[in-house]
């Protein structure tokens, strides 16, 4: 069996799924009010299974990375669809990138014109007829009068599509130890580019698996990882395993996914406590990208 700092890696894959993803830049006077409103606008966005996008700070950004050379901070959305996704980042970004102080908003994606969502397009009737529109080296701008100003915001943000569901978990002597090896693993991810990690502070508690006994429920508790569970299902924690948990990640791409998959389970790994780690794999029923631990650790 594969290990990583003497951890056994069980041979398996994680079941990843086709999203469709948007990057936004968002601006601000200062870093505290561009990380404001990239929480806001990013806040309830932990899974498409009960939220309208899956959302995260990709990373701040310096001044001299923003297009009005101002500080700011990198989003990343992923839903289903671009109809999907336009309504959720359109709706994300009028009540919380809008209404917040000093902001501005652009496209961070170059992506397939014919297959671009409208924002300011959809936001600039916010002005009630106050708007003025601008082209600048092929790029439509929307600028609304605000309060403190005014709100400026690219028309239209470029997509791709991405990867949404990449994983694994973390099997720990305790939940101590097994909470501090997955924020490891959480710290490493944030440096891989094109990432993010939807669920609070990265980590999940409350593991899934696909469909339920209750009609109409498209998840239920992964009752095979939980620890109090043991004896009255076919549980499948090693002796000495007491708690679980698992770091989840959308990328731009499948490279991204594993990368993130690879620099996560080794700062994990290097934790004490850790007994195992494994992924999310629900025999096909989810997704058609498999990432395979055995290959992305190699």
């Amino acid at each position: 069996m594969l290990t990583v700092n003497s951890v056994p890696v069980e041979d398996t894959f994680a079941e990843a799924f086709p999203m469709t993803a948007v990057r936004l830049l968002v601006t601000a006077d200062s870093p505290h009010w561009a990380r404001v409103a990239g929480t806001a606008a990013t806040g309830y966005a932990a899974s498409v299974i009960g939220c309208d996008a899956e959302a995260g700070i990709e990373r701040e950004l310096a001044p001299s990375e923003t297009p009005d050379g101002r500080p700011g901070v990198s989003l990343l959305f992923f839903g289903f669809s671009r109809d999907a996704l336009q309504k959720a980042v359109t709706n994300r970004v009028g009540n919380c990138v809008l209404t917040c102080a000093g902001t501005a908003c652009y496209n961070g994606l170059a992506g397939d014109p014919g297959r671009a969502i409208k924002v300011g397009g959809v936001l600039r009737f916010f002005g009630d007829g106050w708007q003025i529109s601008k082209l600048l080296d092929g790029k439509r701008y929307w600028r609304m009068p605000t309060m403190d100003g005014e709100f400026l915001c690219e028309e239209s943000f470029g997509t791709v599509k991405g990867v949404g569901g990449g994983n694994f978990l973390i099997l720990a002597e305790s939940a101590a130890l097994g909470l501090a090896a997955a924020e490891a693993g959480v710290e490493a991810i944030r440096g891989v580019p094109g990432v993010i990690m939807p669920f609070p502070g990265g980590v999940v508690r409350s593991g899934s698996k696909v469909g339920s006994k209750y009609k109409g429920l498209k998840a239920s508790t992964n009752d095979a990882y939980c620890p109090a569970l043991r004896g009255s299902v076919d549980s499948k924690l090693p002796e000495g395993v007491n708690a679980v948990y698992e770091i989840v990640f959308d990328g731009l791409d499948l490279a991204s996914v594993e990368l993130a998959t690879r620099v996560g389970v080794q700062a994990a790994c290097a934790k004490p406590g850790v007994r195992g780690i494994t992924a999310g794999n629900y025999g096909g029923k989810l997704g058609p990208h498999h990432i395979h631990l055995a290959k992305v650790l190699a």
